[in-house]
């Protein structure tokens, strides 16, 4: 005759108690994962049983069976997941360990030969010591040529002002033509001199990143 539910759920209560268990020494690290995944499959055979045999129970009775089956498959869930949390902590420790012996015996197998690679390091070392130093100094540069530029613009724009003001003064003064061109000339020579500042200041960060 076929297994009531009855006489089946009393087992698959052991089962989740017994994984309870199981998880507890996971964690001490007296059992193996694998082992307590073993007990939370035959849980979940177990109870897909039961959920046919509710079939066979009253109406008034598969409401109660299905949630006492619920409870014991959400606590055969948490189990499993966190008994998978404590696989992959065991799994993790046993990679760290088997780097670190690989790592040990390359440093010894080292140790066999000359000092020629870790000469090679401290040079590769020293080399990206000095390339982030020319970095920071470029930069720097960067940041006064930007900051010469924004003052010779600055510059710019107060000379222009300059000579909007003198033109005004010249027509209330009637200051002569001539005079006015020799001020106009003055303003292009400080432009060209602007410009060359640009240009030297360009030349320089160039040759400092190369």
């Amino acid at each position: 005759a076929m297994t009531s539910i009855a006489e089946l759920f009393p087992k698959c209560r052991k089962l989740s108690y017994d994984s309870r268990q199981q998880l507890a020494q996971v964690q001490n690290g007296v059992l193996y994962p694998s082992e307590l995944f073993l007990s939370l499959d035959e849980l979940t055979r177990q109870l897909e049983i039961m959920d046919k045999l509710v079939l066979r129970e009253t109406p008034a009775q598969r409401e109660v069976w299905r949630r006492k089956i619920q409870e014991l498959r959400e606590d055969g869930v948490a189990i499993r997941r966190q008994g998978e949390h404590y696989d992959r902590i065991v799994n993790t420790n046993v990679r760290h360990q088997k780097e670190r012996d690989q790592l040990l015996t390359r440093r010894r197998q080292r140790k066999q030969y000359s000092g020629a690679e870790e000469q090679d390091l401290s040079n590769l070392a020293d080399e990206a010591q000095s390339w982030q130093q020319s970095n920071y100094m470029v930069n720097d540069l960067i940041g006064q040529g930007e900051a010469q530029l924004a003052g010779l613009v600055e510059q710019r724009g107060r000379l222009g002002g300059i000579t909007r003001f003198m033109g005004q003064i010249g027509d209330s003064l009637n200051i002569s033509n001539s005079t006015m061109k020799i001020i106009e000339r003055r303003d292009v020579t400080d432009a060209y001199f602007v410009l060359g500042g640009c240009v030297i200041t360009c030349i320089v960060i160039y040759f400092v990143w190369l």
